[in-house]
């Protein structure tokens, strides 16, 4: 059972610093953004040579990448802009491989302010296409991928079902943020009902905890927010998950993630 954080609201201004803050706090694994090693705008960028750089300072470190995120988004109306999002796809599945990590963390897609998308009873279709597309390129690498909760577009574990079932592929899985449900406004039951399904095909978890919904969410430290964490640990281990347990906290206190480590550390094995 291996515990690690996520690269986001964690102290260090630099990934090295991130890196020697997770080794030394305890964690065992990392869950990396691909930003931290590939900078798109910048046309003569080699992603690939700052994989192999970025594993040694991991490996150094006594850690592993247990996730990366993707940084995906399917939803638009355009299918040439699909079809490069999965092709995009391809090159992050294979920066991940050099990593030696097997799980890209994805998203659905973001609608934002001037972007033609297509109505929300065509969400599940775009998504099911673009992942469809990426499919291949995933086997390839040997990587899979999960569709997280994450945003307005996916936060529903019966949405994220379905998408799954209309690509009918095991290289794509869920991802389950234990929080995002509840922030996107699900009350505390539905959520342990949606924690029961996402377990199903989790390959990857953010355990996060914190109160309310949207405007009036609050982020704390594990176990000391509300929600149900030992019902969705139940839930996974239950459904045989063995991925990285990973830590989020969008928390202010600076030793946030110290306590989500230690409540790992207790409550996760004897759950």
């Amino acid at each position: 059972m291996k515990f690690g954080l996520i690269h986001y609201n964690a102290p260090g201004e630099t990934l090295e610093a991130f890196l020697d803050y997770a080794a030394e706090t305890g964690f065992d694994g990392v869950e990396l953004q691909i930003r931290d090693l590939w900078d798109e705008a910048d046309p003569a960028a080699r992603p690939e040579d700052r994989a192999w750089e970025v594993r040694r300072l991991v490996v150094e470190r006594g850690l592993f990448v247990g996730a990366l995120s993707a940084g995906n988004d399917f939803l638009t109306t355009d299918s040439k802009v699909l079809a490069w999002q999965a092709h995009r796809l391809d090159r992050v599945a294979g920066i991940a491989a050099l990593l030696g990590c097997g799980v890209l963390r994805c998203d659905g897609g973001w609608p934002r302010a001037g972007k033609e998308v297509p109505p929300e009873d065509r969400y599940a279709d775009v998504f099911a296409a673009g992942f469809k597309m990426a499919v291949p390129f995933l086997q390839r690498h040997g990587v899979v991928a999960g569709l997280d909760n994450h945003g307005t577009t996916t936060n529903n574990a019966e949405f994220q079902m379905q998408v799954l079932g209309m690509v009918g592929s095991p290289s794509l899985g869920t991802v389950m943020d234990t929080m995002n449900y509840r922030w996107m406004g699900w009350d505390i039951p539905t959520c342990n009902r949606f924690y029961e399904l996402s377990a199903l095909r989790a390959v990857h978890v953010h355990l996060k905890d914190g109160t309310g919904s949207k405007g009036e969410y609050k982020g704390c430290a594990l176990g000391d927010g509300e929600i149900d964490l030992a019902h969705a640990v139940r839930a996974l281990k239950a459904a045989g998950y063995n991925g990285l347990w990973c830590a989020e906290y969008e928390g202010r206190d600076a030793d946030g993630y110290t306590r989500c480590l230690a409540w790992m550390k207790e409550h996760v094995p004897a759950l």
